[in-house]
């Protein structure tokens, strides 16, 4: 047995999988599943949207325990949340001398045995590989992807698996993943593609300045083969320069800018909005259409349309042979979990339609932009948000930035920082209460209300849902939970009544 790495032919290999019910984990056991693995897996008893996942395949967590290393299991993968020295299955398997993988190692290993692509960047991974694994549907290319969430158009899972993979006996298979920034765990990954969206300030925990965050991006993409493609937003300031530093480094790769600064292929226009559909032109292919809010979205799928393009290149065929299908792919697309994902829709007491959206959006760049796409899309609406700060440390790096990203909403609740088990509350000055006061600086005492506890605010969200209108929202109102806590439990909470 490979105690280096995971065989290439997992057909009937046994491999434990420790935080199965991690969005990544759950994806990586969908691939390995399908290719002929025994799975076994151990998390919280805690149900999670990837329990559905899971539960498709014939698959249920276990309860953390050294029992779960049996005899029988031949690998481990492991989620970065679990220690070795700490997790019973991690020491059970450490003890007998089963090789472990850390997640982003058995994705690296994995991502070697094929013709693979990474989306990066701060903001907008997830989407942009929801998007490229749409329009891949639709193309004539042996494909596989995996997106960091559940997408609609994947058929609610978080990979998608052309009918030809196996077919293309030219070449290897494509294959398109999200790769995250966070720790450099992208540097275990094999890309001879990668999509750079946005380069700044995040995981203050793990990059304190700028610089550190930009040379994990650097680095990663001098991965990339010779002749490789780095396609990149030429409208982020941080992705222009990061670009620019790894070509100073490789000379032998090529730059592919795209967006409305870019110049060549992928030149992006915006058309407007109409009947809530975002229209969109790329150079040189066309006029499409992308039916979910916000135009970061639109830039997403500009750069899924770039890899999609280099892809089809890369075989030998011309993009403009598949203008319609890339169309087709585009309008398919229906958004991710807990990316603006429609949760549902409910009449108020003056029979005035509320409309409720869960965002995972928890950068002040990713609010702001996606809030100001929500008032673009749902101009006839008024717009109530509530937002949950995810960690002590971005918190306080990006205070002022955080206040002033609510600028295209009527209303703001906040609440009491989401912590990450990384942190130490008490190592920080800063709470909720600092967010709030911020805000009120930013939008004024009435627009802007604090509960500590989510649940706490559901009465005066309920009352505020149902005071008139004014003649400018003809559409009713829109109430967003956004943050990468737990308070989307608002919004059902406001559903189920």
């Amino acid at each position: 047995m490979d105690t280096e790495n995971l065989p290439e032919d997992l057909n009937g290999v046994h491999i434990h999988f420790v935080g199965i019910k991690g969005t990544g984990m759950a994806a990586l056991v969908e691939i390995f599943f399908n290719k002929g693995a025994v799975i076994t897996g151990s998390d919280v008893s805690e149900r999670f949207y990837t329990d559905e996942i899971l539960n498709k395949l014939g698959l249920s967590a276990l309860p953390f325990s050294e029992e779960n290393i049996t005899d029988e299991v031949q690998y481990v993968v492991y989620s970065s949340a679990y220690k070795t020295d700490v997790n019973p299955d991690l020491k059970a398997a450490v003890k007998k001398g089963v090789p472990c993988f850390l997640y982003t190692q058995a994705l690296g290993m994995y991502s070697s045995l094929s013709y693979s692509c990474g989306i990066c960047g701060v903001h907008g991974k997830t989407s942009t590989t929801g998007l490229t694994g749409t329009i891949l549907k639709e193309l004539p290319l042996p494909s596989q992807t995996l997106a960091g969430s559940i997408i609609k158009s994947f058929g609610d899972t978080c990979t998608y698996t052309s009918l030809m993979v196996n077919e293309d006996k030219s070449g290897k298979n494509i294959f398109v993943a999200e790769t995250c920034e966070y720790q450099r765990h992208f540097m275990s990954f094999h890309p001879q593609k990668i999509i750079l969206t946005s380069v700044e300030p995040d995981h203050q925990d793990y990059y304190p300045t700028y610089e550190d965050i930009r040379s994990a991006f650097i680095d990663y993409g001098c991965l990339l083969p010779e002749g490789g493609d780095l396609i990149y937003c030429a409208d982020d300031k941080g992705a222009v320069e990061t670009a620019l530093m790894i070509k100073e480094k490789r000379k032998d790769i090529n730059l592919v800018p795209y967006g409305t600064k870019a110049e060549g292929d992928f030149k992006l226009s915006f058309l407007g909005v109409s009947n809530e559909e975002n229209r969109f032109k790329v150079q040189g292919l066309g006029d499409f259409v992308l039916k979910v809010p916000g135009r970061h979205e639109v830039m997403d799928a500009c750069a899924a349309v770039a890899l999609c393009c280099r892809l089809l290149e890369e075989k030998g065929m011309k993009p403009a042979d598949y203008v319609s299908e890339i169309g087709n792919g585009l309008r398919n697309f229906a958004g991710g979990k807990r990316r603006s994902e429609i949760i549902g829709e409910f009449k108020n007491k003056e029979g005035k339609s509320v409309l409720v959206l869960d965002d995972y959006g928890h950068h002040p760049t990713a609010v702001k932009t996606t809030l100001a796409g929500f008032r673009e899309f749902y101009s006839g609406r008024k717009i109530i948000v509530d937002f949950m700060s995810h960690t002590y440390s971005r918190t306080q790096a990006l205070l002022h930035e955080f206040a002033d990203s609510f600028g295209d909403v009527d209303q703001v609740i906040l609440h009491k920082i989401y912590s990450s088990a990384r942190e130490n509350p008490a190592d920080f000055n800063i709470t909720g209460k600092t967010l709030f006061d911020e805000t009120v600086k930013c939008k004024g005492n009435d627009s802007v209300k604090y509960f500590e506890e989510i649940l706490d605010a559901k009465s005066f969200a309920e009352e505020e849902l149902n005071n008139p209108l004014d003649s400018k929202y003809p559409d009713g109102y829109l109430f967003v939970t956004m943050g990468a806590g737990d308070n989307w439990k608002l919004g059902k909470a406001l559903l189920s009544e």
